[in-house]
């Protein structure tokens, strides 16, 4: 138990600047094993999410509620994913080969491409969630802890099912490029896939089908342009998925 409850801090130092107490150990292998529970790290953002926009609507408007529970958990993230996102965005945007991507996508600077799909990808969630608080005040909290976890479980799939094709060793996700074992897997997709639970079965249904549709296309995309998956593509694997939970929820809904 005290193993698991390592990794479990070792994937949460890893993907938040939450502190970490000082006895867990680290290591790429531990990094590694620690991939089972990145949905579980999504538990701990779309609380805080949560937390935030419902402490927020208390007194401002949905609307600025929402902006500032995403703020929170970019705030949380370091903006990991987000960074990941704007990344894969320049690299497959302004590369034409594989070598070209690699190199953009390695490049710290931000451009157009990346620029741009950040910024659509912020209104994008922002006008999502505020849509769903104006179908039902509680449905964007409810969103939230729902579509952090599922969109860090379709993440933990590339790394499961696609190749890493970096070379470089200093890479941050490098430790993360082994593949999961069966039993690691299943305790990814348990901790993805409960939070559905707090949804209707029709939202829920929209959520997982919207978001897995988006995890297919882009490991297609990530396949045939690259080969497999970096570090930045499984922040944009994340962000995808992410807004097409709520998407999916948003859309469901209506026919309720």
């Amino acid at each position: 138990m005290r193993y698991q409850l390592e990794l479990f801090f070792t994937a949460l130092g890893f993907f938040t600047r939450i502190p970490v107490p000082g006895w867990v150990p680290w290591s790429p292998e531990r990094l590694n094993h620690a991939a089972r529970y990145f949905p579980l790290v999504g538990w701990v953002v779309g609380a805080a999410g949560a937390l935030v926009l419902w402490a927020a609507a208390l007194v401002l408007p949905e609307s600025v509620a929402v902006v500032l529970s995403i703020a929170a958990t970019i705030r949380l993230t370091g903006a990991f994913h987000e960074d990941g996102w704007a990344d894969s965005c320049d690299g497959l945007g302004g590369g034409w080969d594989k070598l070209q991507v690699l190199t953009i996508m390695k490049d710290s600077r931000i451009g157009s491409y990346g620029a741009t799909g950040l910024v659509l990808m912020l209104l994008a969630k922002a006008l999502a969630l505020a849509e769903l608080a104006n179908t039902d005040p509680a449905l964007p909290i409810v969103a939230l802890l729902v579509a952090h976890p599922l969109s860090r479980l379709a993440s933990t799939s590339l790394i499961h099912f696609l190749d890493y094709v970096r070379e470089d060793e200093s890479a941050k996700a490098k430790p993360l490029a082994k593949r999961l074992e069966g039993r690691e897997l299943a305790i990814a997709l348990l901790g993805g896939l409960l939070p559905l639970m707090l949804l209707p079965a029709l939202p829920a249904l929209g959520a997982l089908v919207l978001a897995a549709l988006v995890t297919w296309r882009a490991a297609r995309t990530f396949v045939r342009r690259i080969g497999g998956y970096t570090g930045d593509c499984l922040g944009a694997a994340q962000q995808l998925s992410e807004l097409a939970c709520y998407l999916g929820i948003l859309a469901a809904w209506n026919f309720i």
